[in-house]
């Protein structure tokens, strides 16, 4: 997992990236669609047209930094929106990065009734 640090805010482009572009490209695409500095420290999310690919962009303060990844089987949980930008939790990050659909986690507790 990249270690985020805990004041970084997370950034989903909604819709379809072309996956050719690297760093350049993608942080062309924060300013434009996103509105937002990828310069900023926060972090960028993008997914391919087949949705098994992710990019992500980061300026980690020494340097510019991309991951990508890609789902052996299965698809990315993606909104179903053509653009703009939802915002992540790193937890939410961490489920969609697994595969995990991080819209709506299930919790395994069950809270205390009064009585």
């Amino acid at each position: 997992m990249i270690p985020v640090p805990s004041h970084t805010k997370v950034w989903l482009a909604a819709g379809v990236t072309d996956m050719r572009k690297g760093f350049a490209g993608l942080s062309s695409l924060a300013e434009r669609v996103l509105e937002q500095d990828p310069y900023s420290g926060h972090l960028f999310v993008f997914r391919g047209r087949r949705g098994d690919l992710l990019k992500l962009i980061w300026w980690d303060g020494q340097g510019a930094c991309l991951f990508s990844k890609r789902l052996e089987r299965g698809r990315f949980v993606w909104p179903s929106s053509t653009g703009g930008k939802v915002g992540l939790t790193p937890a939410q990050l961490s489920m969609l990065l697994e595969g995990i659909d991080w819209r709506m986690p299930e919790r395994t507790w069950q809270p205390l009734s009064a009585g």
